[in-house]
């Protein structure tokens, strides 16, 4: 993951008759709605230095992708990166960049890591929009964070019932917020979860049930995926311009009848 610092320009401000220079350290307001359009046309010149290897960009996020097979690439890609950001007035922030290094464990066979970037940190998990994945591809500390998160929303939900707010609305707001946060880009990390992962996502559903928070009759985690699943791939198949797409295999004739 690549991150980037704006550069510095001049702006004259008018204040009734006068008029000073001010440095402007940043373009966009963050969380601005023109923000993630603006980056994407920033950036539309970006790309890999190398054959295999590709860039990721999606907002205001870069991520760059090396496979094991040009493990010796990565100073060149980031000294390609750097070079780009010089080039339209950017600089590599490089206390906010960080690589991971991706290994499978069920390989037994020892993997010698390559060598540590220059000023970029390796870490052993990385939150990716939204979603933290380990350097072993586990969903574990990713469900860890969350259930946190939805164990303080439980709580905000028994200060409203408390405060007289009715269990329909409550509901509402349970499946609008906890629900959402559970199920957030899980058709991506649901394959990496374990039989205990899911299971402690399941008792913290059957403890809101039992609170009254979410419908009895509604179904657990692994059903919600199934049918968020399910959506996603109707969604893709039946609109061409979709971002997944054009990684469907041809129609077969079977499918067409």
């Amino acid at each position: 993951m690549v991150d980037f610092l704006n550069g510095h320009s001049h702006c004259t401000v008018y204040s009734g008759t006068t008029s000073a220079f001010l440095d402007i350290t940043a373009s966009i307001i963050q969380g601005s709605s023109i923000g993630p359009a603006a980056y994407v046309i920033n950036t539309g010149d970006l790309q890999a230095a190398t054959p295999g290897n590709s860039l990721c960009k999606f907002a205001d996020d870069t991520y760059l992708i090396i496979p094991a097979s040009n493990v010796t690439s990565r100073q060149a890609e980031i000294n390609n990166i750097q070079t780009w950001a010089q080039r339209n007035n950017l600089s590599l922030n490089c206390a906010k960049s960080a690589e991971i290094i991706f290994v499978d464990p069920r390989r037994k066979r020892h993997i010698d890591l390559p060598p540590l970037l220059l000023d970029i940190a390796r870490v052993d998990s990385l939150k990716i929009l939204g979603v933290t994945f380990t350097r072993n591809l586990s969903a574990s500390e990713h469900i860890g964070n969350i259930l946190k998160s939805c164990s303080q929303s439980l709580y905000a939900l028994r200060l409203l019932r408390a405060h007289g707010l009715c269990d329909t609305a409550i509901q509402t707001i349970f499946r609008a917020v906890i629900i959402a946060k559970l199920t957030y880009a899980a058709s991506a990390w649901r394959g990496f979860t374990k039989a205990s992962d899911r299971q402690r996502i399941d008792a913290l559903i059957r403890r809101a049930k039992r609170c009254g928070y979410y419908d009895s009759d509604l179904p657990l985690f692994d059903e919600l995926c199934d049918n968020a699943d399910e959506q996603l791939f109707d969604n893709v198949r039946r609109n061409s311009h979709h971002t997944l797409h054009n990684l469907l295999p041809p129609e077969s004739v079977a499918s067409q009848n």
